[in-house]
């Protein structure tokens, strides 16, 4: 009897090829919807596996639910929306999909940085408007990238491919993360900083560390109080990094000169948010990994993860080891 398998979204079908042979599949149909809770709830109940996104809350009231569960996968870097310990402490195994999506996500990072820093996005919607009568001397400035300070913070896969491309761009590169990245401060020549000194030096703060306990919220008033009042924060991390209502005054009252967001404390952002109100805000809805070879990628990836886990093989991303004993 083959096992079944919840998948979460609508889903490539050369997912459904990898996965329908050695499954038995129960799909949500939908691929711009998330599946209701109450469905969800119904549908795990005799699951042996679990193919997600990161817009599904798996937490330990869902678990309950689950009995057969052995494998959460889930089609992205970021898991804070599943209780891994609870998953571990039932044995269930967890697993990502990174790598895959580096370089694609380090693209729209950099590019991100270059719109909010030359106000594209502000550009195109003035010549749209027909707002465009005549040149003037200082009509739509922006801040200058090549030769500007730039601080990573959270100097991982993600974090270091944006370095490399800051090098093009002749930046200086400081960085602050948990751990020293040496082979960085070798190859990339970046410069290790405090959080404090890397947000009074930058030119550019650029967040790409994961959202903990430790990490939410790390960004705010009195951060953003040391920054350059002409300094832009690109976050292509996670929302909760950055207190919102604080990044919204000190981006009102011209303490901060401009912000590039591709993430949003609670997704998909609301239209009346206080931040989509204002003109100094390039808004993106969560694209980093979205290229067509990456996102197609992503979900081959988690599909091969879950295949493993039921096979009884390690799966190549598995994020809880710890359920592996030994």
């Amino acid at each position: 009897m083959k096992p079944k398998v919840v998948v979460t979204r609508r889903v490539p079908d050369r997912v459904i090829e990898l996965l329908a042979p050695h499954c038995e599949l129960d799909m949500w149909g939908e691929e711009d919807v998330p599946i209701p809770r109450e469905v969800l709830e119904r549908k795990i109940r005799d699951a042996d596996g679990l193919y997600c996104l990161l817009t599904d809350a798996i937490d330990r009231e869902l678990l309950d639910l689950a009995p057969r569960l052995r494998v959460i996968s889930i089609m992205a870097v970021g898991y804070n929306n599943i209780d891994v310990a609870e998953a571990t402490r039932r044995n269930i195994l967890v697993t990502n999909t990174p790598d895959v999506l580096t370089e694609t996500t380090a693209d729209l990072t950099f590019a991100l940085l270059m719109a909010t820093a030359r106000r594209i996005t502000e550009a195109e919607r003035f010549l749209r408007a027909g707002e465009w009568r005549t040149w003037s001397p200082m009509l739509l400035t922006g801040q200058d990238v090549y030769g500007a300070t730039m601080g990573i913070i959270g100097l991982g896969r993600i974090g270091s491919a944006v370095a490399r491309r800051a090098r093009g761009f002749d930046m200086r590169v400081l960085y602050h993360s948990t751990r020293r990245n040496e082979q960085a401060e070798r190859e990339l020549g970046a410069e290790y900083a405090e959080l404090d000194d890397l947000l009074a030096r930058s030119d550019f703060v650029v967040i790409l560390t994961p959202l903990t306990p430790q990490t939410r919220n790390l960004i705010g008033v009195r951060e953003l109080a040391l920054m350059k009042p002409t300094a832009v924060l690109v976050n292509a991390a996670r929302g909760g990094i950055v207190d919102e209502r604080a990044l919204y005054d000190a981006l009102k009252s011209g303490r901060l000169w401009a912000a590039g967001l591709d993430v949003f404390e609670r997704e998909p952002v609301p239209t009346d948010h206080p931040l989509l109100s204002l003109p100094n805000v390039t808004a993106l809805p969560h694209i980093g990994s979205a290229s067509i070879r990456t996102r197609t990628r992503m979900a081959e990836l988690a599909a091969e993860n879950l295949l493993d886990a039921l096979a009884g093989r390690v799966p190549r991303c598995l994020v809880n080891r710890e359920v592996l004993g030994g």
